[in-house]
Order: C-alpha cells, then structure tokens, then sequence
C-alpha cells in the first residue's frame, strides 16, 4: 500500500518540489490549498499533466490554517502517514505589515494541526518548516541547532513559536514531530517578490529592454543561500529516520546581496551598478545581518548535503528567467 502524505503550502516553491519527490517514491499526496477566486496552482499543474503521475496519487482540498475544522475534516479524510507544514505567510518584510495575519498562520496554523493530530488519535510524521530567520541577530557564527533564538521580525517570531510548540507535542505527546531549521532556499520557482527572484527577473528583463531599473533595500545583508530542490530532500529524509529531531539545512556558506547582483549581472555581461537603486521602502523595521547555516548534524545522522552551490544556483535561476524574458518579449 502506498504511504499517505498531506503537504500545506504545497502551491509554494517547496510544496511544488516537496509533492515531486513523494510521487517519485510512490506516495499518494494530498495537498491544502485556500480558496480564491482565481487558480494558484502554476508550480504543480505539470505534476497533473504528467502521464506518469496522473494515476490519481495527487489531490488537492480546500483548507486553511486559520480553520482547526477544515483540518480536522481533511486529517480525517486523508489519514496522512507523514504531514509536512509548508504553509505560512512567509515573507519577511510583509510581516511588519500584516504581523497579526502572519502570526496566526504561520505560529498557530502549527499548533491547529497538532491539536487536530491529537484530538484525532492518529499518529502521522510531521515534519515543521521552520526559518534562519529564528536566529536573527544571531549569537553564534555559524549557526547550529544549539544557537538561541533572537528573532527580529514578526515572521520569526511566530516561526520560533512554532518550533517550540512542535517540540513540546514531540515531548508531551511523544508525536514523531521534527522542525527542519531551514537557510534560504531559492529556485526558478520562487516567488518574484522575494529578492534572489526580484534580482533574476529584473535582470533578465533588462537584458532584454523590458526594463529600466531595479529597487532594492540593504545590499549589504548576507545570506545562507541553497536550491530548494536539494532541501525539500532533507524534509523528507527527517521523516525517514529512526528517531524525530531538529536539524539545521543549510549550504555553510555565505554571500551578500551585492554578490548576488554580481553573479546574476555578471553572467548576463551587465554592469548592475548602472541599473540598480538603493530604495529605503524596502529596508526591514529591524535587519538581519549575517545568517550561515552549520548542516553538519544533518550530514552526520541524515547523510545529507546540499548539492547545488550558489554559483550554479543563480545561472540556473537566470537561465530559467532569460526564456521568460525572451516569451515576453516576442508576445509583446
């Protein structure tokens, strides 16, 4: 019998890679979307129109983490074997704006669907998307699963109350509950107003003569940057090993924005500095300076390591962008 799993946020970057891999390994995968007026679901639709995956292994209900009864109702109907939270509003700089929204989602959806696994008696995996960003201005460099927690925007503090009401349910209820303390992941599916994307679409657009200029805030922020391919695979392994734990995913390195604008122009012959300006709107509240992940615990007891370094990160970033740019341009 196929295993069961249920992914929230599986519309996102993650839950788009995430529901590739469980399908590759024979699992039937439910997802949670939100209901809306119009379809979000552009980064699986090819999972549908794949002949190899159509075989009914993948479908979607309407939920959200705001409602415990809609969870309730889909854990219920679904009887996931593994639970993989990806849901949340998960950008960082919005959350100063809608800090109440984001910790309703992002820190209580956590505990909506704990509660629903409890109340329901069932006992899935699950694994909890957890943030870098939890560190904040960070004690320790680099930063491991032992470094405090200093979160510095409402988004990491509700990601910090989600990983500490994960472990408790792992501790009061003994659920095989873990939280995978990830870096910054990117890819060509990430969404554009995240900045490793603003960078990548704008440049390539540029290029082109589609655009003009590109604003962005601190340039000098360093950031723990991987593919998020390589990262939905640790998600998984964690959900795979002996015994539940926290783990920190991350590549060990470390690049600014300024470097991130250096390698996407850089490839495309582009001098940045003629088409990018600093705008102060785009400044966080409170920043956060420097964040690199320690994934040696992961390596030792999960056998992962990142493979996509951030060189070959951003050109494939660009490359995918660069058909985009060049779509736009012959559609007019």
């Amino acid at each position: 019998m196929n295993r069961r799993a249920l992914i929230t946020g599986i519309t996102g970057q993650d839950g788009s890679f995430l529901a590739e891999l469980l399908l590759e390994q024979g699992y039937e995968v439910s997802g949670l979307i939100r209901r809306s007026s119009s379809f979000n679901t552009q980064r699986i639709d090819h999972l549908y129109q794949d002949p190899h995956q159509s075989d009914n292994r993948l479908r979607l209900f309407f939920g959200d983490l705001n409602d415990s009864s809609s969870l309730n109702t889909i854990l219920r109907n679904t009887q996931p074997d593994e639970i993989y939270n990806l849901g949340a509003q998960s950008h960082v700089r919005v959350s100063f704006d809608v800090p109440e929204y984001t910790s309703e989602v992002t820190g209580l959806g956590t505990v909506r669907i704990l509660e629903a696994i409890r109340e329901l008696g069932i006992r899935p995996k699950f694994y909890q998307a957890s943030s870098s960003e939890v560190f904040g201005l960070a004690r320790d460099v680099p930063q491991t699963e032992m470094t405090p927690f200093y979160p510095r925007s409402p988004y990491a503090c509700a990601k910090a109350y989600a990983f500490y009401i994960t472990v408790n349910y792992r501790e009061s209820y003994g659920l095989f509950a873990c939280n995978g303390i990830l870096f910054n992941h990117e890819s060509e599916r990430r969404g554009e107003t995240f900045v490793s994307r603003k960078i990548t679409r704008a440049a390539t657009r540029i290029k082109l003569g589609l655009q003009e200029k590109l604003y962005l805030g601190n340039l000098e922020a360093r950031r723990d940057w991987g593919y998020a391919g390589d990262y939905v695979r640790a998600m998984w392994l964690m959900l795979q090993a002996e015994r539940p734990g926290d783990y920190v995913i991350a590549t060990g390195e470390t690049h600014s924005i300024r470097e991130f604008l250096d390698e996407t122009f850089g490839y495309l012959d582009l001098d940045w500095k003629k088409y990018v300006e600093v705008d102060p709107r785009y400044y966080r509240p409170a920043e956060v300076d420097v964040l690199i992940g320690d994934y040696s615990k992961a390596k030792k007891e999960l056998g992962w390591e990142p493979k996509v370094r951030f060189k070959e990160l951003v050109r494939l970033m660009v490359n995918h962008d660069l058909k985009l740019a060049k779509k736009e341009l012959t559609q007019g």
